[in-house]
């Protein structure tokens, strides 16, 4: 009974060391690879930065309100294994914003019929004040025009005709974000591979040690 049990344990020790050894593999190729990317995206940024301008391709061209296109959650597996994932949230339309933004009542608030008893002198003076309120209508929320919208394109912050090598840095750091959630993943599930090891090594000291304390006696 105990070689049956050494001879399983010695099993378990051999499965999980090679499953260790292939999540080490792994870990070391996404490492590399996601080094590659992020050296990649700022040499793409740099050439951007040269061929537009330093002030053109800078943290000053961010627009007043940002909201993460990307978001990375971690689910607990059934199993006990932490898994990262990135998901992207769904993106409201102009249309759908346009919709959101309050009304604003802008322009005469008397009706017509109520200036019929009115004296001509203070029926001048009112249609003056709304044909200057009528013209001060289009300024009154500037802001809204001319602000970013968070959930836009980071590239329309930079232009409308921004060059290929922004695109493709911009291209690199989203392959590094997703890769950088399959790394986490990985590296959770070396740590915990690991310490298997350690309690199957362990498992098969003490069997040893049962074993040898038998054939003694």
């Amino acid at each position: 009974m105990g070689v049956s049990e050494e001879e399983e344990s010695s099993l378990l020790l051999d499965e999980k060391l090679i499953r260790f050894m292939d999540q080490l593999e792994s870990l070391e190729e996404k490492r590399a690879t996601l080094n590659s990317l992020i050296e990649q995206g700022w040499f793409s940024m740099s050439k951007a930065r040269y061929s537009m301008g330093n002030k053109q391709v800078s943290a000053l061209q961010y627009a007043s309100e940002i909201e993460p296109l990307v978001c990375v959650n971690a689910r607990t597996q059934d199993n006990g294994e932490v898994q990262f994932c990135t998901e992207r949230p769904t993106q409201k339309s102009s249309k759908e914003s346009a919709k959101d933004l309050p009304i604003e009542d802008v322009g005469p608030q008397e009706e017509g019929v109520r200036r019929r008893n009115k004296p001509k002198k203070d029926i001048r003076e009112k249609e003056a004040s709304e044909d200057a309120s009528s013209k001060k209508a289009p300024e009154a929320n500037p802001v809204r025009k001319s602000d970013h919208d968070p959930q836009q394109d980071p590239l329309k912050w930079f232009g409308i005709l921004v060059p290929q090598s922004l695109k493709q840095a911009q291209s690199s750091f989203k392959q590094v974000i997703e890769l950088s959630a399959e790394i986490a993943t990985l590296q959770i599930a070396v740590l915990n591979t690991r310490q298997e090891l350690k309690d199957c090594l362990k498992n098969k000291h003490t069997l040893q040690k049962k074993g040898s304390a038998t054939e003694s006696r």
